[in-house]
């Protein structure tokens, strides 16, 4: 007879969702129990169960001891990190990272787009019913078919900008930590990314990133937060780009060095910037970033979309196909490495 795997469920999905996943395999068990702590999950469940799916509800070792695969609901997990059940040798821990891949790189670009074509001081001069004399000086666009854009991590997301970046004529340039290899070894989606790399004309390590910032007419960060990349982008990085130079943040805050790009902004050495994360949120009201005409601000919704759920359990589902036949499951987390 063959041996039954245990999932567990802590999010509140469909019953219709649910039920595609129960056809991956008769030897799937589901319980689903929505849950925010690991308290609130019965010491019988948790003491037999093989695979977790959740957000951020995680056992302790003591508790969970036949879990051996806990797949995330999202990309970035550094609020989870140190959870210790993630450094036993017998547990795989995987992330969502690709799911909302697409969601993120529309929402780069549109911030590119509203960024470069001075959408906040047309909509600014709209509120005031002006009709310039100026106006073909004071609008005019920074196109991107003539436009280097710089991208901070040639990961999933990375790879989805590059390639809306291409039907628009743009050079890409990106940093990535293996420079070497280009390709793709992660979770891709149908149709999207850039799976060998074709679509950027040079890939810079790490430790070039103000080598390719005095190149980009905008830059895209989504390099994940690890103390690797804590305060990556400073005021030196800062300092490199031209002053007509836009800068969007789609990763965690506290990549970007706040102050140094307020101080930035508010004296003009960058053009502007559209900021997802900060490194406080909710951002102060009272937080100077408010005020600034050259900087576009949303409350970290650039990877939000109606159909994740459905993503998610595409990877999911593909993950628990891959557990099942033994072999190696999509974007595995690596501790040391922080993602």
């Amino acid at each position: 007879m063959t041996t039954p795997v245990e999932v567990l469920i802590t999010l509140p999905f469909s019953d219709e969702l649910v039920n595609q996943l129960r056809g991956v395999s008769p030897r799937l068990q589901f319980t689903t129990t929505k849950a925010r702590r690991n308290e609130e999950v019965p010491d019988e469940v948790w003491s037999r169960v093989e695979v977790l799916y959740t957000n951020n509800v995680i056992p302790t070792p003591e508790q969970a001891p036949q879990l051996r695969w806990i797949q995330f609901h999202w990309a970035g997990i550094d609020h989870v990190i140190d959870a210790p059940i993630l450094n036993k040798p017998d547990v795989v821990a995987t992330t969502l990272s690709g799911a909302a891949a697409s969601k993120l790189a529309e929402y780069a670009v549109l911030m590119m787009l509203a960024l470069g074509h001075q959408l906040p001081a047309l909509i600014s001069n709209q509120m005031k019913a002006e009709w310039p004399r100026d106006r073909w000086e004071r609008f005019t666009p920074q196109e991107l078919s003539e436009s280097t854009v710089g991208i901070i991590g040639y990961g999933s997301i990375g790879r989805q900008i590059a390639r809306l970046l291409h039907t628009f004529g743009a050079t890409i340039l990106a940093t990535k930590r293996d420079p070497m290899h280009p390709e793709d070894t992660g979770y891709i989606p149908d149709g999207q990314g850039d799976p060998s790399g074709d679509l950027v004309r040079r890939l810079y390590p790490p430790q070039a990133i103000r080598s390719m910032f005095r190149e980009c007419d905008f830059v895209v960060i989504t390099v994940p937060l690890t103390s690797e990349t804590r305060k990556l982008i400073g005021a030196e990085e800062l300092a490199a780009l031209k002053p007509n130079a836009y800068l969007i943040d789609i990763s965690r805050g506290g990549i970007i060095d706040q102050a140094a790009l307020l101080s930035a902004l508010k004296d003009n050495r960058i053009a502007g910037a559209a900021l997802d994360v900060f490194s406080e949120e909710p951002l102060p009201s009272d937080h100077p970033l408010w005020k600034l005409p050259n900087v576009i601000i949303t409350p970290h919704i650039s990877g939000i979309t109606p159909f994740y759920d459905q993503r998610a359990l595409a990877l999911f589902t593909e993950n628990l196909q891959r557990y099942l036949e033994g072999s190696p499951l999509h974007n595995q987390l690596s501790p040391q490495r922080g993602y």
